[in-house]
């Protein structure tokens, strides 16, 4: 009998890639929608699942997966906190990731945000279209080669991000417990509050940690900061005080924010809103616009990335059926 598995969170141009690098022929229920209470029945038959960001892999969820003989619950993302390891390993589950995909996926939307913010291009972009050509003192702007530009998490992805920064003449700081050699070609390694204290532009690289980094950019971080200073988060949602952002900018002792995460992220990212959002914070940053700039969740949405995911992912499910573990395996709680 085939192996089976259903993927959630397939949109409608990534068939195509699931079908063509499926080398071992595994038979594919592909869901447009991400995994939900709702929906969970869908996976029903199968013998695994393939899950992304943003997916509902709670215990309730397991528990199902688990009655229905369902033992892998594998994520095409680098995070996995979406998946309830202590569940997952209560059913002798086995949890795999992709570790990483292309870093120029992510590291050029940072870049990409944190130019458009520096040049206002966005605010110049909005007025050409209300028909106002005009060059207003608000689009006066720092250049990115004369700017210090600050790293924080200095992995694939933030390095990668300092290389193309670097290649502009930029100078460019980092911030890392662990700052490896890679990093140093492109990085000047400083303390986190020197970082803050120079950089115009403070992008952030960092892993989530559950119970260890919430909010790690709060008040006091923001206080660091200059006060036209650009924030860029591309990392995880969680690591942010948008309350504290927001009141940053209302005061003005922060010039911009441009986030392709965000709080609530299950509640919006996927939905079209006529309205407000479901979040009153991220809301009152909306309506910031353009000093804040929001991407729902595309920093890995580009070619070499998703093939990326998918052909680890085959590989995963590869070597978990061969060997009984991956290289890429998530430690159980």
């Amino acid at each position: 009998m085939m192996f089976k598995i259903t993927a959630y969170g397939v949109r409608s141009n990534e068939v195509s890639y699931f079908n063509d690098l499926n080398k071992n022929q595994y038979e594919l229920n592909l869901i447009g929608d991400l995994l939900t209470h709702e929906n969970v029945e869908t996976a029903k038959g199968s013998d695994a699942v393939l899950l992304r960001a943003n997916c509902v892999a709670d215990a309730t969820n397991l528990a199902k997966f688990n009655e229905w003989g369902i033992k892998y619950v594998f994520t095409r993302t680098v995070g996995f906190n979406h998946i309830d390891l202590k569940a997952a390993a209560s059913y002798n589950m086995k949890v795999a990731r992709v570790p990483a995909y292309s870093p120029y996926a992510v590291a050029e939307l940072a870049m990409t945000l944190g130019m458009m913010s520096l040049r206002h291009t966005t605010l110049a972009t909005s007025r050409a279209e209300d028909g106002d050509f005009t060059v207003a003192p608000a689009l006066f702007s720092r250049e990115v080669h004369s700017s210090t530009v600050g790293i924080i998490g200095t992995g694939k992805i933030g390095a990668t991000e300092a290389s193309l920064y670097k290649g502009m003449g930029t100078r460019v700081l980092g911030y890392d417990p662990y700052p490896s050699d890679f990093a140093r070609q492109f990085v000047t390694f400083v303390d986190l509050d020197k970082l803050l204290a120079e950089s115009d532009i403070v992008s952030i690289h960092v892993p989530y940690f559950p119970g260890q980094n919430e909010n790690m950019v709060d008040e006091d971080f923001l206080k660091k900061m200059k006060n036209d200073a650009v924030l860029v988060n591309t990392a995880r949602g969680e690591l942010v005080d948008h309350g504290a952002v927001l009141q940053a900018l209302q005061t003005n002792t922060l010039g911009s924010f441009a986030t392709d995460v965000l709080p609530d992220e299950k509640l919006i990212f996927g939905h079209q809103f006529s309205g407000e959002l479901p979040n009153k914070i991220v809301e009152s940053l909306r309506e910031l616009y353009p000093r804040v700039l929001m991407t729902p969740h595309m920093g890995s949405y580009t070619k070499p990335a998703l093939t990326d995911m998918i052909a680890v992912s085959y590989q995963n499910f590869e070597q978990v059926l061969a060997n009984g573990h991956t290289d890429n395996d998530v430690k159980l709680d």
